[in-house]
């Protein structure tokens, strides 16, 4: 009677329990139900409202409203409260789509610039239209297809530049006092993504990667092998990530299978729709899993870029050199829109093997003035490598071997700012029809000092942080009644200064020669011919082959 009556007892227990969790279920439901049907209500009410003042501005506006621009004002607006990375394109702009994943755009091949209210060329890229009819680095743009370009931005003269590919466009240009026209016809133009790929200190390869863009893996993989055919003895392999904004995940998770097994996790991602959630495996047989890998980053090294440095990090697979890394652990998708136009959505975060996400800044939360912040040190979590090493999240990758970034010199910048290595290149390529090859060129104590003489030439002047502090100390010293009794000692520091810079040159010998060896280099061998010449004197590419001499 006894076991009877437990056995009732417990049977109406489950069956209370299945009734109250049934309850719960229903009432979860009608609260996510209602909460739904709020927020339909307040989307519905939002654009009504947004419609109604777009109506009322069309009717009542003392100017015209141009339907277009002002909506795409708008829409922009709504998009940059979320991320940088969500954006609305028009059909106008597809061409930039375009480049940003596929590296490919309509257009000339020459990358151009702003100087005043004048356009340069400041780069043909070899073998392309505009390389082609014989366009250089210094020309000016005066007019595009009859429009004059004066004023004008280089987005403005970018866009009527480019077109679809197999159409014309005529500019007008102006070299040395010479004005000439050239009718250009416009190509598919497909930047490339390995611009080199060589050896260096003899037994160790080295590839540079741009960016992710279509086929990045692919020709990634025939670049390593192209390497080690040449040299089947290859001691190791450098993966050049700097400057690498990032691009199309697959072609990372491709990349990251080249040095690890079929099979192996590289990244999943997370986001609020649970059907695109997704764990991306490699697919392929890898090429090579015993040769040392070397990844090289830097603080712009982003997204697909951190995939590949994180994941081969988290799986011990290779040493990653440099600088912490961007922290852009977000994921786009591009959606097609109405009337040819696309939106790009981040959509989700990835998360690397170790189950980290490096995504640096919260975007969903922000400061007093309205501006992300990033992920505080008290909610980064630690996390564990194939063989146990700690690494942490919330704040880029953080490289196995951290090299000092070289920082410019005011010197440097004001080289650059006021564009006088530029010019002297320019000048300097007019006049001689050959340089050494890149990987034997070095600025000479001759072109150094004809260099030095240019910039006497022109004038060359500028300011230093002291002499901005030296100020600033004026200015206070006037305001509290000292600056008579100081004004001699400032004098004096400031004539002392002047003397100082004099030597600047000499000073900096080593920033500018690199500075100006890189323009002639591009200007001979381009983009190619600049990356072969720095190498040699590449301070964190030699400590990766330090890094990588310890692992044979």
């Amino acid at each position: 009677m006894f076991c009877y009556s437990v056995i009732i007892l417990v049977h109406a227990m489950r069956t209370t329990k299945r009734t109250v969790l049934a309850a719960l279920a229903l009432a979860l439901g009608s609260l996510q139900a209602a909460a739904q049907a709020d927020r339909s209500f307040e989307i519905a009410k939002n654009l009504e409202i947004f419609s109604s003042v777009y109506k009322q501005l069309n009717l009542n506006y003392v100017d015209d409203v141009d339907p277009g621009k002002t909506i795409k004002v708008a829409i922009d607006a709504m998009l940059s409260s979320l991320d940088p990375y969500t954006n609305y394109y028009p059909e106008s702009d597809i061409e930039d789509v375009k480049l940003q994943l596929l590296g490919e755009y309509g257009g000339v091949g020459a990358l151009i610039m702003q100087r005043g209210d004048s356009i340069i060329v400041s780069e043909p890229y070899k073998g392309l239209p505009a390389d082609e009819a014989g366009i250089k680095a210094g020309d000016l743009i005066l007019e595009v297809n009859g429009e004059s370009t004066r004023g004008k931005k280089t987005a403005d003269v970018s866009s009527a530049m480019r077109g679809q590919a197999g159409t014309q466009v005529t500019l007008k240009l102006e070299r040395a006092g010479k004005v000439f026209e050239k009718a250009l016809t416009r190509r598919e133009i497909k930047l490339p993504n390995v611009p080199y790929y060589g050896y260096v200190q003899g037994d160790y390869g080295y590839i540079k990667l741009d960016e992710f863009t279509a086929d990045a893996a692919k020709n990634v993989k025939e670049a390593f092998l192209k390497l080690r055919q040449d040299k089947p003895g290859m001691k190791g392999i450098i993966l050049d990530l700097r400057g690498n904004g990032g691009g199309l995940m697959n072609e990372a998770v491709d990349i990251v299978n080249l040095w690890v097994p079929q099979g192996t996790l590289v990244v999943e991602t997370k986001g609020k729709v649970a059907s695109k959630n997704m764990k991306s495996y490699t697919r392929m047989q890898p090429v090579d899993t015993k040769i040392p890998v070397a990844v090289i980053i830097d603080n712009t090294s982003a997204s697909a870029s951190e995939i590949v440095s994180g994941a081969l990090q988290d799986l011990d697979r290779a040493v990653v050199i440099g600088q912490r890394s961007y922290g852009k652990g977000l994921v786009q998708n591009i959606l097609p829109m109405p009337y040819n136009s696309q939106m790009k959505v981040t959509v989700s975060k990835y998360y690397i093997p170790s189950g980290r996400c490096i995504q640096a800044i919260d975007y969903s939360h922000r400061d007093e003035q309205g501006r992300a912040v990033k992920v505080p040190d008290s909610l980064k979590t630690a996390y564990k490598t194939k063989s146990g090493r700690t690494v942490y999240d919330g704040f880029g990758i953080e490289p196995d071997v951290e090299v000092e970034p070289d920082y410019m010199s005011n010197l440097g910048m004001a080289l650059a700012q006021k564009m006088l290595i530029f010019d002297y290149a320019t000048d300097y390529y007019r006049s001689h029809k050959e340089l050494p090859p890149a990987s034997e060129f070095e600025i000479s104590d001759e072109l150094y000092a004809d260099f030095c003489a240019y910039l006497k030439r022109r004038g060359l002047t500028y300011n230093t942080i002291t002499e901005h502090v030296i100020k600033q100390l004026r200015d206070v010293a006037k305001q509290e009644k000292y600056a008579d009794a100081i004004e001699t000692q400032l004098k004096a520091m400031e004539q002392q200064l002047e003397r100082e810079k004099e030597g600047d040159l000499q000073k900096h010998r080593s920033e500018v020669c690199d500075m100006l060896k890189a323009e002639l280099l591009n200007r001979y061998y381009y983009d190619h011919g600049r990356i072969q010449g720095a190498l040699k004197g590449d301070k964190v590419v030699n400590r990766a082959v330090e890094e990588l001499r310890t692992k044979n």
